[in-house]
């Protein structure tokens, strides 16, 4: 007989033969991210939920993993407590304001010092770090209280969304139009603000955006 234990570490097995969180694996197929989420699994009063079969059906189809597969997870016998849960990456968290005074940037863009909060992000590279978004200037793209994640050691290439920061301390986010050994041209995110034009020596570094939590 299947139990509750078993049918949800079932599901935490197949995220992680994927290498996923339980959030991961709802996305994954197509549900919402806390649909797998450990608060989901019991009521407030401590009754059991149980996962559809409709969100069953669709976490299998989306990993190609058989019924039979499945099944196999459910007679492990395996406990919650053996199923490898692949914990959320925690990276750097700095307000845009405070991006443009000194000692939070080294020379190649990554961050360093004090002051920095934390955001948890689900697996992703080490070397990322997160801005928050203050103002104006980045409307319609951005908002102000939105999260951008920024890669320091990303390729960057024309069209890109990137975070630039100038040799005088300046920290924006613009659309990379050009770049070349001695200019670096940045079109601004919104029309009501100016395009940009430096030097290619007054820029300190530029980092590629690779997505926003809004």
């Amino acid at each position: 007989m299947f139990s509750h234990e078993r049918i949800w570490t079932a599901i935490d097995l197949l995220a992680a033969k994927y290498k996923l969180t339980a959030s991961g694996l709802a996305r994954k197929a197509g549900l919402d991210p806390t649909t797998f989420n450990r608060s989901k699994r019991f009521a407030s009063d401590g009754r059991p939920r149980w996962p559809s079969t409709e969100s069953i059906s669709k976490i299998i189809e989306a990993t190609g993993v058989s019924f039979s597969e499945f099944s196999a997870f459910l007679g492990s016998g395996l406990s919650p407590a053996s199923v490898p849960v692949r914990a959320p990456l925690s990276v750097p968290l700095l307000g845009f304001a405070e991006a443009g005074v000194g000692g939070f940037f080294d020379d190649a863009g990554f961050p360093v010092g004090q002051g920095w909060d934390e955001i948890e992000l689900p697996g992703q590279d080490g070397t990322l770090y997160a801005l928050e978004v203050s103002g104006q200037s980045m409307m319609p793209l951005y908002r102000e209280g939105d999260v951008v994640i920024v890669s320091p050691t990303a390729s960057v290439r024309r069209g890109d969304r990137v975070v630039a920061k100038t040799r005088d301390g300046e920290v924006m986010v613009k659309i990379l139009q050009r770049r070349t050994a001695k200019t670096v041209e940045l079109a601004s995110v919104n029309p009501d603000f100016p395009d940009r034009q430096f030097a290619a020596a007054d820029i300190e570094w530029i980092a590629r955006i690779l997505w926003a939590s809004q």
